[in-house]
């Protein structure tokens, strides 16, 4: 006999507001022992020192994730000038201690090259893999891993605030850049070199900032349930955002209940529809989201990432 899952089948997605000196994966096991989910994913993970937008998946929310590890986000970034550390933040060994004798004017023309398409060498304190292992594995040991650079975009790059040796910056950037990288590559462009001092992430794709919650509001509200000795959902369960709010961007197709019983059993459906090939967001008559599935010139819709209602999880 199978083994029951631990936990109940909640889905959606909860922004956290990632404290600093944590780990995305302390925050996500953290997240999913207040709601006590069966299932739980972070979308990216964000540095111990860095805080901010943090969206935790919970239930079939996680088989859409990737769409937000894929999605641009924003950050602001303070950085300390004149000072190079291992990490490019402030959590590294200093490396190289210049003096700083830096105007906005000069700060403005260097981030111009950072603009765009670029390529940028990612950080050997990462989590990107060599030979199965990440890079930051082998850089704690003093082991240099060549590493090719990869092309990201910066849609903006822009100074905030420069206050002597302190330089606060917004960055809208693509998937896969290292804010820190990118600074420490500034302070050389600069020639006194730099490092983060501060990062927050202040959006991912679409989601509101200002539907944020901290793990400590979070825990008032579970705490709030077991002094009413009420299930933890109660309380918790209105904070999250749809099981589809990470692929809202895909366009749409709604079918009828009779082809979305097809699609639920793996066979493609004929639809009418009027949105392009690709990668679409289904949706039934009645409002249900039934998962992502791929629309070809013909109007057939073959599934891909399906739900699974949460009454056949219970039986099963």
């Amino acid at each position: 006999m199978a083994r029951r899952k631990r936990g109940r089948p909640i889905d959606g997605v909860i922004l956290v507001d990632k404290p600093t000196g944590m780990s995305s994966n302390g925050v996500m096991i953290k997240v999913r022992g207040m709601f006590t989910a069966q299932k739980a994913g972070h979308t990216g993970a964000l540095d111990p020192l860095a805080t901010g937008m943090l969206p935790i998946c919970l239930g079939e929310a996680t088989k859409f994730s990737q769409f937000l590890l894929d999605a641009d986000k924003r950050y602001r970034v303070v950085a300390r000038l004149g000072q190079r550390t291992t990490t490019s933040d402030a959590d590294g060994e200093l490396v190289s201690e210049k003096p700083v004798d830096v105007t906005s004017e000069q700060v403005e023309h260097a981030l111009v090259q950072f603009r765009g398409d670029i390529e940028q060498v990612p950080t050997m304190f990462s989590a990107l893999k060599h030979q199965g292992k990440p890079l930051y594995h082998y850089a704690r040991q003093g082991i240099h891993i060549e590493r090719p650079p990869r092309p990201i975009h910066i849609f903006s790059f822009e100074i905030v605030e420069l206050n002597d040796v302190w330089l606060t910056m917004d960055v809208h950037c693509s998937k896969g850049t290292y804010v820190r990288t990118l600074v420490d590559d500034l302070g050389e462009v600069l020639g006194c070199g730099a490092h983060v001092a501060e990062l927050r992430r202040t959006h991912v794709a679409h989601y509101p900032t200002e539907q944020m919650m901290t793990l400590e509001q979070l825990q008032a509200l579970r705490d709030k349930a077991d002094q009413a000795e009420l299930p933890a959902g109660e309380y918790l369960d209105p904070c999250l955002l749809p099981t589809d709010s990470p692929v809202v961007a895909l366009p749409l197709v709604e079918i009828d209940l009779q082809s979305a019983d097809f699609l639920r059993n793996g066979q493609p459906v004929q639809v009418v529809s009027n949105q392009p090939i690709g990668q679409v967001r289904i949706k039934s008559e009645s409002g249900e989201f039934l998962g992502v599935g791929e629309l070809n010139d013909e109007g057939e819709l073959a599934p891909k990432r399906l739900v699974v209602p949460a009454a056949l999880r219970l039986s099963q």
